[in-house]
């Protein structure tokens, strides 16, 4: 009885050795007394028992989170800054034989080009051309992943920390905007207003009646505000034309 219980382990043993089941997004780098044979999957593969082992790549996109880094900036602030990765293994491969760790080496990677690239720039640079720095970061990082069989997808700079002082001399410099802008819309107002009036004043220099108009609508417009007692001078010109008829 042992020794069929015993056939039975070793055949089952030899089964699950044998036959190995991939999912789609997995790939099984095949090696051969320890050398590389081939890359197979997704589905039912079949192994040569205690010959053939294999490892598995996970070929879906990774989502890795770059912890915060502190930069120097080309004009000297001191930041923290982190940012994510999105890639994922294009070559099971070379992912395997020719880096120890990809998803370390890749993390360490992506931080110190954090630090060395985003040291290139001002901080108006950082804050105002975010897109173009995030290619910078993801074609330097594909260049230098390439060997390993890793594409990166995409880099993000998620967030720039800056120290308080800064954050004080941005929030003045910010405000001192906005009063700039705010003053210079009031001059143009006023410049306009002044050209209206200017150009007003010569249509009605030029026009007796519309002068008298212009009094007459003056009068009735503080007449409706409630005042009793209305002094209000009135130029020898707009009495000229009563002298003139009572002298006919």
């Amino acid at each position: 009885m042992s020794g069929i219980i015993f056939l039975g382990a070793v055949i089952l043993f030899f089964v699950l050795s044998t036959f190995k089941i991939l999912k789609e997004w997995e790939r099984g780098v095949v090696f051969r007394f320890g050398r590389f044979q081939n890359v197979r999957g997704p589905g039912i593969i079949m192994l040569i028992p205690l010959v053939e082992q294999i490892t598995r790549i996970d070929t879906r996109t990774i989502t890795m989170d770059v912890p915060p880094q502190d930069v120097i900036t080309r004009d000297n602030v001191t930041l923290k800054v982190n940012a994510v990765i999105y890639f994922r293994v294009v070559n099971p491969e070379a992912a395997v034989n020719r880096v120890e760790d990809y998803y370390f080496a890749t993390s360490q990677l992506a931080q110190t080009s954090l630090r060395s690239i985003l040291g290139q720039y001002t901080l108006d640079d950082l804050l105002s051309n975010r897109d173009k720095i995030n290619h910078n970061l993801q074609e330097t990082l594909d260049k230098a992943t390439d060997p390993w069989g890793v594409k990166i997808s995409l880099v993000e700079v998620k967030h720039i920390d800056l120290p308080k002082e800064m954050q004080r001399a941005m929030a003045r410099e910010a405000e001192a905007e906005r009063e700039r802008r705010a003053k210079i819309i009031g001059a143009e107002g006023e410049l306009q207003r002044s050209e209206k009036l200017a150009e007003a004043s010569l249509i009605i220099s030029k026009t007796p009646a519309a002068i008298q108009l212009a009094y007459l609508q003056t009068l009735s417009e503080i007449q409706k505000e409630g005042k009793t007692t209305i002094v209000f001078p009135i130029p020898i010109d707009f009495l000229s034309s009563f002298i003139d008829n009572n002298k006919k």
